[in-house]
């Protein structure tokens, strides 16, 4: 095979040749380039050495790019924030409006003509008769077991009578209550001769009675929301003894609201004890009792000299009662008493 000849019998041409002759002299330009034996000698001693963990001496890793986990936080309480307001607005309003239970921002919760007791710890209550408990009868004193169940029957008939009857709430007089009440016990009957048409602190008929001014004030719709309890016991000279304490929540407006649907919800809280007397050892008449003691709570029903009447505050006279000290109507664990205001000191209920 001659100079100039290729393995397959072809020729080169002389400028082939002296080409080839001059890159195996110069090298071909993209001839990867050994590096010397110095720059080999310094990578190896760096290897070696403590914390040497170079990069190499051709390597190259990029900067890690910083991550913005702050905006990711931002956006994360930004769409929780928007849960909380979509599933729980009135838990929003009540974190902005600090204790102020009615405040304006609630419109969702505020009362209405058709459902008076929104936003209220009453509307899960049960109506009128049905949220006064009683016990189951057993015998006591002079009183058979079958006696015992027709005086808790009658004593809450006049928890009925005297806070659920609808001529009553309106300002009538309530006779079928009255009936009830055993007429030789004199002192309650000088407080019923008087107390209606002269009503005083002392001889009040909202002592035993829930009543309001016809031509002022007028009820909303036909339930009134209750919840409480009769016990009983034996008392003296063997008499049985039935304690009532129930919560009554009645909501109204004004009588001439003239499309004003503002309703406040007038709260009477009572404790009533009640004796039912064996007829041998005091005098009685059949199907009566006495009155052993009387208590009873009220907010959101007028303050000021006793006219006979709940007169509940609107407008103006609403913010005026705002003023008085607070207090929970819906808080049955403490005594009943009237809350120890003075006759001119009105409650603020911090819930209605």
């Amino acid at each position: 095979m001659g100079a100039g000849t290729e393995p397959d019998g072809s020729s080169r041409s002389d400028e082939e040749w002296e080409r080839f002759l001059r890159e195996s002299v110069a090298g071909a330009a993209d001839a990867p380039k050994e590096p010397s034996a110095r720059a080999r000698e310094v990578a190896r001693r760096l290897r070696t050495e403590p914390g040497g963990s170079l990069e190499g001496w051709r390597s190259y890793t990029p900067a890690r790019p910083k991550r913005r986990t702050g905006w990711y936080l931002v956006g994360l309480l930004a769409s929780l924030a928007l849960l909380a307001v979509v599933f729980a607005p009135g838990r929003v309003v009540d974190l902005f409006a600090g204790d102020d239970h009615d405040a304006p921002a609630e419109a969702g919760r505020r009362p209405t003509m058709h459902e008076p007791f929104r936003g209220s710890p009453a509307a899960d209550w049960a109506n009128g008769v049905d949220g006064i408990t009683v016990p189951e009868a057993g015998a006591v004193g002079w009183m058979s077991a079958a006696q015992v169940e027709q005086a808790l029957a009658r004593s809450r008939d006049f928890l009925v009578t005297s806070g659920l009857d609808r001529g009553v709430l309106r300002g009538e007089r309530p006779e079928k209550a009255i009936a009830l009440i055993n007429p030789h016990q004199k002192d309650v009957q000088d407080l019923l001769k008087t107390a209606f048409q002269t009503p005083t602190e002392k001889n009040d008929p909202l002592l035993l009675f829930s009543r309001f001014q016809p031509s002022r004030t007028q009820l909303v719709g036909d339930v009134v929301k209750t919840q409480g309890r009769l016990t009983y016991r034996e008392g003296e000279r063997g008499a049985l003894q039935v304690t009532a304490d129930v919560t009554f929540v009645y909501p109204v407006t004004r009588a001439d609201a003239g499309g004003d649907d503002e309703i406040v919800r007038t709260i009477v809280r009572r404790e009533l004890v009640l004796s039912w007397d064996d007829p041998d050892k005091v005098t009685t008449e059949p199907g009566t009792f006495s009155i052993v003691s009387y208590k009873y709570d009220m907010t959101n029903g007028g303050c000021g000299a006793p006219t006979g009447y709940l007169t509940p505050p609107f407008g103006k006279e609403r913010r005026a009662d705002e003023a008085g000290k607070e207090v929970d109507p819906y808080d049955r664990s403490a005594p009943v008493g009237q809350g120890g205001f003075a006759e001119d000191e009105c409650g603020r209920a911090t819930r209605s």
